[in-house]
Parts: C-alpha cells; sequence; structure tokens
C-alpha cells in the first residue's frame, strides 16, 4: 500500500489571509467582526488576530449572506440568530466546492483549445 502524505491543516490565519480570501479588505473584517458575535479571533500577545477554521467559516457565512445574498447587517444578524448557520454551512461549502469544479473545468477547456 503506497505512502500518502497527510494534508497539513493550518490551525490559524491572520486576518490579511482572510480578507485575501474573500476579496476585501481588512477594515470589513473588522468592522464584521464587531458587529456579529459569532467572529471571535484569538488574539496573540501582539494584538494581531488569529482566525480558526470555524471563525474562516462564519466569516464566509457573512461574506455569502451580505455580499452573494444582499442581506442587511441586520438580516444577517437576524438570520443567524435564528438559527440560519446549520444549512447555510453546508450550503456555502457546497457553493466552494462548485466554484473549485467550474475553476477546474475552465482551465482544462482552456488546456483543450
Amino acid at each position: 500500500m503506497p505512502y500518502k502524505e497527510k494534508e497539513i491543516e493550518k490551525r490559524y490565519f491572520t486576518i490579511g489571509e482572510v480578507a485575501s480570501d474573500l476579496g476585501v479588505a481588512t477594515s470589513l473584517i473588522r468592522f464584521w467582526e464587531r458587529e456579529f458575535s459569532i467572529i471571535k479571533p484569538k488574539k496573540n500577545r501582539k494584538g494581531n488576530r488569529q482566525f480558526t477554521q470555524q471563525d474562516l467559516k462564519n466569516v464566509k457565512l457573512i461574506y455569502h449572506l451580505v455580499k452573494e445574498k444582499g442581506y442587511t447587517l441586520q438580516g444577517a444578524r437576524d438570520f443567524l440568530e435564528n438559527g440560519g448557520t446549520e444549512n447555510a454551512g453546508d450550503k456555502i461549502e457546497l457553493i466552494e466546492s462548485l466554484k473549485r469544479v467550474r475553476s477546474f473545468l475552465v482551465e482544462l477547456r482552456q488546456e483543450l483549445h
């Protein structure tokens, strides 16, 4: 049986990495942190934010609600407070997976032409 390397999973992300991943400014991430209680990054001794995988999922959920679905901040807060995180998290993971598949297919099409 061939040896398969275990993929290394990053434990913490900087605010810059989170913002870059979503294509938004770091100031927006800080703003959302103040507006939504589900975003709670740890801070190191220097005061730099350290986002966990769960924090990243929560930020992506808020991004999805506000930027993609057009929710107001209050609407997104209401959605989250009424238990909307359960199904929404699964949908976001599905959307990201579909985006990766689409990207792969686009690259494949470009290689064939």
